[in-house]
């Protein structure tokens, strides 16, 4: 285990970097990817289930999507928000014709995203309907964004630590708990945001009895309801949305990640009715939307259109989880396998970091979920056999290294 505390030290923040220590990165760097698979600058070739959490949806470098970024930037990268952006459109009608939405803002994160929606909310309540509504309920453990705004709407202490004072307007009540968002909903409340998954969370699904019965609650009292699909949007669970697993239409839903391929961008996607709300001058983004990122947002569409991605997810996440269960889940160290399609965790009986290193020696890239939960993230187009490889890996290393870890305690080695 010497290497891994070797390695584990050599992730604290460079003193020398130039850069803010906001991150604690792993002493891994790469300098080439292409389908499942990362290359470090020494040359070591790594299985990728991490994707970037779950941004290289079409594995890396994709052929579709980097020829239509190669041809925008001979043609054009910017303009502004002021002209037609004939991409941005076209970017927009494929997102509405695929999914349930019917208008799109575009933006350049998740984050950004989130942001767009509550604002929306809060803009529909008070400007259509003329309602002093501007609260937007919230779930514990859930994770929306490191803005002033998404961070308070994130059910999650540890982000909002140094933060204070933060933006009044949001009510945090427990995932699965009906008669507690009940109890919250009151004359303020504008709207319910909620993930289908909380991925950042441990990887948590909701229960379909309770969002169908949140759905249901928010047309009694007049609600938005807004669902997340940051992580698990474009294909990640086995359909192109995650809420289509639960027979639900959100008001408004937002992505990013996945949406083009890697290149940043995100997505405020809303009902016909909420154009009302967004009317010239009330909402924008310099960089939302260019010529460059809504080529890459077309050729991701596309591309999963023409080669069935979704279906492919779907098949490849059942895959996954037999082949988890079938190695895994008689070990004492793993608690409990869950997720959808491919976002998965493995809920552990200690905490996970040392396997992370672990997998990095040897040669397998994943993430955790909080701190005893292992994430899997692997791309849309994963094959049966790298699914074998992974988990041979993980097999191993949990075998090896999970005795240690667990008698080390919560500490580490």
């Amino acid at each position: 285990m010497a290497n891994l505390a070797n390695n584990q030290q050599q992730s604290q923040p460079n003193k020398e970097s130039a850069l803010f220590p906001t991150y604690a990165r792993y002493p891994l760097a790469f300098a080439k990817g292409q389908g499942s698979y990362l290359w470090d600058v020494n040359g070591k070739k790594y299985l990728d289930f991490m994707c970037g959490l779950a941004v290289t949806n079409l594995g890396h470098a994709p052929a579709a999507v980097a020829d239509k970024l190669k041809q925008q930037l001979d043609e054009l990268w910017h303009t502004s928000n002021l002209f037609q952006i004939p991409n941005q459109e076209k970017a927009a009608q494929l997102l509405t014709s695929m999914t349930s939405g019917d208008a799109v803002f575009f933006c350049n994160s998740g984050a950004e995203a989130n942001e767009a929606a509550i604002k929306l909310a809060r803009k529909y309540q008070q400007k259509v309907k003329g309602a002093d509504r501007y609260e937007i309920i919230t779930f514990t453990q859930s994770f929306h964004g490191r803005t002033l705004a998404t961070l308070t709407a994130t059910g999650q202490d540890k982000v909002k630590e140094g933060f204070h004072p933060l933006p009044a307007g949001f009510v945090t009540v427990a995932l699965n708990d009906l008669e507690a968002l009940q109890s919250a909903i009151g004359p303020h409340t504008a709207a319910v945001m909620l993930e289908m998954i909380q991925a950042e969370g441990g990887v948590y699904p909701a229960e379909t009895e309770y969002v169908q019965a949140v759905a249901e609650l928010c047309k009694q009292h007049g609600l938005l309801l807004i669902i997340d699909e940051i992580q698990t949007g474009m294909g990640r669970t086995g359909k192109l949305l995650s809420f289509e697993h639960y027979g639900i239409e959100p008001d408004i839903f937002t992505l990013a990640k996945g949406l083009a391929s890697g290149f940043p961008v995100g997505a405020m996607v809303g009902k016909d009715y909420l154009k009302e709300a967004f009317t010239a001058g009330s909402h924008g983004s310099t960089f939302g939307g260019t010529p460059l990122a809504t080529a890459a947002v077309i050729a991701t569409l596309e591309t999963m259109q023409e080669q069935n991605v979704i279906e492919h997810a779907a098949q490849m996440g059942d895959y996954l989880m037999q082949q988890l269960h079938d190695k895994l889940s008689g070990h004492s160290f793993v608690k409990e396998i869950r997720g959808k399609g491919l976002m998965i965790g493995m809920e552990c009986a200690a905490p996970v970091n040392e396997l992370i290193m672990a997998g990095q020696e040897k040669g397998l890239l994943f993430v955790n979920a909080g701190p005893n939960v292992i994430r899997l993230l692997p791309n849309l187009l994963i094959t049966e056999q790298e699914i074998d490889q992974a988990v041979q890996i993980l097999s191993e290393i949990i075998h090896e290294y999970a005795p240690v870890v667990s008698a080390s305690g919560p500490s580490g080695v």
